[in-house]
């Protein structure tokens, strides 16, 4: 059975455009996912990215069409300049640890609600009120966003270091057992090919 450790944060606009593929491939070809919150600016900091507002206007330009297409071609609403953006992402990530450590919900419908509710819904993913909304709505208890902090932070701390050593570099980022890295919601198709043996 593949494995897929999943390294994401609900501030990227990308991972949220993935939508539910991830988790209906894995199901497709019996592989199961770890879902790996992370500090993706700290991320960037450890691995030589830039951070979307350092980042030469060509490219920040290019960015906000390439999100405008790839919404369009997703068919999931996206606002391009949310009022929530960015924020700080530790309480959500926080509780979609907690809501693994639980197992007693749908843990990749909890991550995408949340990425939902900053991308799509205008709202704060910080806010413990949005949180439990997000939680209650995949099945979990919305006391995960106190009883899982202390778990949550340490994990948290751990995703990153995990994230750096496995060769991750941004998110959505995607690495299987067998220790293929594959870098962007738009490299789902190759993801697939690699559970389907084809490359």
């Amino acid at each position: 059975m593949a494995h897929i450790d999943y390294y994401f944060t609900p501030l990227s606009p990308f991972t949220y455009l993935a939508g539910s593929r991830l988790e209906d491939m894995a199901a497709a070809h019996g592989a199961t996912i770890t879902y790996k919150p992370i500090d993706i600016m700290a991320l960037f900091a450890a691995t030589g990215g830039t951070p979307p507002k350092d980042r030469h206007p060509n490219r920040q330009v290019y960015r906000m069409q390439e999100l405008e297409r790839r919404g369009k071609l997703s068919g999931l609403p996206i606002t391009l300049k949310p009022a929530h953006w960015p924020t700080n992402a530790a309480p959500a990530c926080y509780a979609i640890i907690a809501a693994q450590n639980a197992g007693t919900g749908d843990v990749g419908k909890l991550a995408h609600s949340l990425m939902a509710a900053c991308w799509a819904q205008e709202k704060d993913i910080a806010d413990e009120k949005v949180i439990k909304e997000c939680l209650t709505a995949a099945g979990f208890s919305d006391d995960l966003t106190s009883t899982g902090l202390l778990v949550g932070a340490e994990v948290f701390a751990k995703n990153l270091e995990d994230a750096v050593a496995a060769g991750a570099f941004g998110a959505p980022f995607y690495i299987t057992d067998s220790d293929q890295r594959f870098w962007g919601h738009d490299r789902l198709d190759d993801l697939q090919a690699h559970l389907e043996g084809r490359i």
